[in-house]
Order: structure tokens, then sequence, then C-alpha cells
């Protein structure tokens, strides 16, 4: 495929994504809404989904913060990109949708020191996976910091058992209390390694909110969490109420015996992707 379909891709992506909340957050936001025992956490439902539909119809980013350009590669295994560098394509498909959708830019090329913002928001964060086939799936994920900041990862004993993943991750979100823009969805990985375990994280957040995870074990560690994630009281942007997340998706990865690794990426009320096939 030409390295110019991906870049028209990776830009409508970004653009899409930055415009228009996914429909299952939509759905999993009015359910909050309907289920919100605070008056004041529930106006703050009422301001996000009118937020939602001004952002839809007027063609504005959905938040100030259009976040670190993250992209999932699902690579056809017989697939062929002609005509120039993926890594260059996927970066200038980000450069091009930051600038004709107006989004704010915020990557700096050097992390501590000199802090000088790119001006494009590339270079993109990658995640590559060979899969079977001829066709490239791509997932353009806008990542806030507001919530990316609030994320942790630990490398627990094995002895720790899904205990000690529940009370990490329930300390996590105590933490990280209004600053991740709650309601919140919460990814978790479990597994792989120390690498590994941060991407399983961030995959599940790929999922519909509140899908249910496929194991039966870990469909019940998800609704567990979910639960008691409520039960602190955080509430919509901290005002306190009964619905702090709107969804627990854990992806699991084998592991080596002697470790337990666990991630927990946090994402705010948006949780914005967009994904295509090509």
């Amino acid at each position: 495929m030409p390295a110019e379909l991906v870049t028209e891709t990776v830009k409508r992506l970004f653009i899409e994504a930055n415009y228009h909340l996914p429909p299952d957050m939509v759905s999993v936001l009015e359910k909050g809404e309907h289920e919100e025992q605070n008056p004041v956490a529930r106006s703050v439902f009422r301001t996000i989904l009118e937020n939602r539909l001004v952002a839809s119809e007027g063609r504005f980013p959905l938040c100030q913060d259009c976040g670190m350009a993250v992209v999932f590669l699902d690579i056809g295994q017989e697939a062929a990109v002609t005509g120039g560098n993926l890594e260059d394509a996927v970066n200038e498909g980000v450069r091009r949708a930051y600038d004709e959708g107006f989004l704010r830019k915020s990557m700096v090329a050097e992390p501590l020191f000199e802090r000088r913002n790119t001006g494009d928001n590339t270079p993109a964060i990658l995640h590559v996976r060979l899969v079977p086939g001829d066709k490239v799936t791509i997932t353009a994920v806008p990542k806030g910091a507001g919530s990316e900041n609030m994320s942790a990862l630990a490398m627990l004993s094995p002895a720790a058992g899904p205990e000690g993943v529940e009370r990490f991750v329930l300390d996590t979100v105590q933490n990280a209390g209004p600053n991740p823009c709650p309601p919140i969805v919460v990814g978790i990985g479990v597994g792989s390694d120390f690498e590994g375990v941060a991407e399983l994280a961030k995959r599940a957040l790929l999922r519909p909110a509140g899908s249910g995870g496929g194991h039966p074990k870990y469909a019940a560690l998800e609704a567990g969490l979910l639960r008691k994630i409520n039960e602190l009281g955080i509430g919509a942007a901290g005002y306190g109420g009964t619905v702090t997340a709107l969804g627990v998706n854990i992806e699991w990865a084998p592991t080596h015996i002697a470790c337990l690794p666990v991630a927990v990426n946090l994402c705010c009320h948006a949780n914005r992707h967009c994904s295509a096939e090509i």
C-alpha cells in the first residue's frame, strides 16, 4: 500500500478522534448520568455530554489537551508499504492532522532540560504488532497528560495474587483523586514483562468501556474493581459521588514464573481513539 495512504489515514483518524467521542463512551456517560446520586456530579455528566455535541457538530476539539499522538499498528505479515518509510508516513499524518485540524501541539523534543515544543506534535509513539493477512489496522489515540501522569506500574511478587493486584489498582485510583478528570476509564495490564505490561494497560483502553473480558475470572475481577472504585466516592471532576469510573478493562499475557507485573493506565472521560483498516 502507498505510504501516502497511511499518512492520509493517520491524519483523518487523529482529527476525528479529537472531534468525536466514541459511541461506547457516550453510552457509559449517559448511563453514569442516570446512576449518579450527587446532583453536582450529575451536572458534570450533563456538561460533558453537551460538550461532546458542541465539539462534534462544530468540529472543535473535545478538550484543550489534544494529546500525545499514540499510534497502534497491527501490520499484516503479507502487507508492504511502498513509496516511503512507514514511520515517516505516520509522523507526516500526525503533522497534517494537528496543523489542518487546529489541534494543540504538545510534544517536546527533549524531556528533561530544554523541553522545546517540536511544533507539530511529532514524533508519534508507535506500538507495532505483526498479525496474519495483508491489511494494516491503524488506531489513533490522542492521550492527554492529565490522566497519563496518574498512571502507575508495579512488579509484584506472584504471592500477591489477585488481592495484591486489586490493592495496587485501588491505591492508584485513590492517589490520583480528581487529577485524571473523572469519570475515568481504567486500563489494566497483567503479565508480560516491564515494558510489555504498560502496553497491555494502554491496549485495554481500546476495548469498549464496560464490555467485559473474555476470561470469566478476569471479567469478575473487572466487575469487582469497578464497584470498589466507585465506592471510593471521588465522583465526576472530584466533586464526590457514586460514579468515579465508567469501566475497568484488563488485558493479560503470559509472564515469568517469578513475576507478576501490573500496570494501570488511567484515561479521562473522553478516552479518545479511532481505528481504520487499510
